[in-house]
């Protein structure tokens, strides 16, 4: 009875999502995407065995019990109404590596992420700044973060704790620098700032006017792909900044293996004109 604003309608009705749990039971994956879920089902919760859950695209505020599937290794709640407090279980999933909670309604993190998290999404939510347990040590396997659309200002020196950090997407932020920390993230590949407030007031970096991309960045780690569309500055002072010819020359390799067959990257002058 106290489910019955949760249970699905018409062709995400309740039989379907009867049939779906059975043939998660044989399979470990399972799909409620766009079942128009106020809560999870509590048979979802006996599925201790579930290595792939995607509740994506519902009205869930809360996950519950999520925290007795313990198998679990792919996790998405895209597209719900989560709010910080309703999160919490997450923390006792130990298997799991690759969680997304973008557009929600989350402000902070209230609770520890899952040591072998390998991709988290958090793009479209509410941050003012980015939680300080992403930046806990323990988050060596992190490979992929999605900080977009949110309302970030400036990325702490932490960021350096990210070891294995190999993607990172900071688009429609309001962000006007990066910090020189950031270098110490030695396999990041892909860097993304769009629509962001990067700019140049003179080329002429000083400690009292610095690089906005310190050389670090450009030097110290293995990036070949820089998206900075819609920012404030131009390709020509993007030209002038240290470190930068370093980062072409390293691009220059790439396109090369590229085209004798090797991974395709972005080619793009950095998205500005």
């Amino acid at each position: 009875m106290g489910n019955a604003s949760s249970q699905p309608k018409n062709k995400t009705g309740r039989k379907v999502l009867s049939q779906k749990i059975e043939n998660a039971k044989k399979t470990n994956i399972l799909s409620l995407t766009e079942h128009k879920l106020e809560e999870i089902p509590d048979e979802v919760f006996h599925l201790t065995s579930l290595r792939t859950l995607d509740i994506s695209k519902n009205k869930l505020q809360r996950l519950g019990k999520i925290g007795k599937l313990t198998e679990l290794k792919t996790l998405n709640c895209n597209d719900n109404s989560l709010h910080s407090g309703g999160i919490v279980p997450i923390s006792k999933l130990a298997k799991l590596q690759s969680l997304s909670l973008g557009k929600n309604q989350l402000e902070d993190f209230p609770t520890s992420l899952p040591p072998k998290i390998k991709t988290l999404k958090i793009h479209h939510n509410s941050f003012s700044s980015i939680p300080k347990q992403i930046f806990d040590p323990k988050l060596r396997l992190l490979e992929k973060l999605d900080l977009s659309s949110n309302n970030l200002a400036s990325i702490p020196a932490e960021i350096s704790n990210l070891v294995g950090l190999n993607e990172l997407n900071l688009d429609n932020n309001v962000i006007v620098s990066i910090p020189n920390e950031l270098g110490q993230a030695k396999k990041l590949k892909v860097l993304s700032l769009r629509n962001n407030y990067i700019q140049v007031k003179s080329t002429n970096f000083t400690d009292m006017n610095p690089q906005p991309i310190p050389a670090s960045v450009f030097e110290e780690t293995l990036l070949i792909d820089l998206n900075l569309h819609g920012n404030p500055m131009t390709n020509t002072q993007l030209n002038e900044f240290e470190g930068f010819d370093i980062f072409l020359e390293r691009r220059k390799k790439k396109k090369t293996t590229a085209l004798t067959g090797g991974a395709l990257v972005n080619m793009s002058v950095c998205g500005l004109e």
